[in-house]
């Protein structure tokens, strides 16, 4: 069976309050109700900073059992260090406390810049340092954190998913379709406007969409026949095709038989990404497990 993970990119907005978030809500009960209205949410805060175990555990506290997070990956390796001398850097990543999540760990997502140019041999020696599971994160975690362990109840053959989302045209390259599917690395299904490059190449057993604007990056919502046009093709997805009309860098190749769906919309300066995300988890059938706002209201008072 497909999973499906529809959600938001991040949580914590100003804007939001008083519209998406009910007038009174206090802001440390924020995630509580974003995380019962959508099934995942991106965690953007790791993307500038490394966060903290107690930081990671409490979000998992605050979220229910059938929810998952995606993480964002520091800058400072993608943007800063851009990939040079950077094993130190990912070791410091994975100890900084995502673990935390456990069974709730969904992707991780490796964003860069419009600057960072696709160099074949440098993308091969990164993406061999990303670890595949949590029992070889946690072994070269060791390497520079002796004193690092799993947290209790994390799993030690947990998988562990990476999504990369590319914003330089030099990307448009068979070469790097072939590095991302050797590795089972989901290259990233970004809408972005007709900003950054757009690509549909599937390479791996998963699809990572970041819906960040219809007509307007980071802004503009999406209507209900962009809603329809984003559902068709997930689920084309699952049937295992690709859509008639995919824009491909590679070959076409004999998809997964079951592909799990991570689509956050990063549509926020309008507030339109939470009632997109639910409206396109009505049409995927998965929001009768979503909680209405009145309810959560209820629960929250309670």
């Amino acid at each position: 069976m497909n999973k499906f993970f529809i959600g938001i990119s991040g949580w914590r907005y100003a804007p939001w309050r008083k519209n998406f978030y009910p007038e009174g809500l206090v802001q440390k009960k924020e995630l509580y109700f974003a995380s019962r209205s959508v099934n995942s949410i991106e965690i953007n805060g790791s993307f500038y900073a490394l966060q903290t175990p107690e930081r990671y555990a409490n979000w998992y506290a605050d979220t229910p059992a059938n929810f998952v997070f995606s993480v964002k990956a520091p800058r400072y390796i993608t943007h800063i260090r851009r990939l040079n001398d950077v094993e130190e850097p990912i070791a410091n990543f994975f100890a900084s406390g995502i673990f935390e999540l456990k069974e709730k760990l969904g992707a991780i997502l490796w964003q860069f810049p419009p600057s960072f140019k696709f160099n074949e041999e440098q993308f091969l020696q990164f993406l061999q340092l990303l670890p595949k599971t949590t029992a070889e994160a946690a072994k070269n975690t060791l390497k520079f954190h002796p004193d690092f362990k799993l947290p209790a109840q994390a799993a030690k053959s947990q998988r562990i998913r990476h999504a990369v989302e590319i914003r330089n045209q030099s990307f448009v390259d068979p070469a790097f379709i072939k590095l991302l599917r050797r590795h089972n690395v989901a290259l990233v299904v970004a809408d972005s406007a007709k900003r950054f490059p757009y690509a549909e190449d599937i390479t791996s057993d998963f699809v990572y969409m970041r819906l960040h604007g219809d007509t307007e990056l980071y802004k503009s919502g999406y209507s209900k026949a962009a809603i329809e046009h984003w559902y068709k093709r997930i689920k084309a997805w699952c049937r295992g095709s690709y859509p008639k009309d995919a824009k491909l860098i590679g070959k076409r190749v004999r998809l997964h038989e079951t592909l799990d769906i991570f689509c956050y919309f990063d549509n926020t300066d309008k507030l339109w990404a939470p009632q997109d995300a639910r409206h396109l988890s009505a049409l995927l059938g998965i929001d009768q497990d979503l909680q209405k706002p009145t309810d959560l209201l209820q629960d929250i008072a309670s």
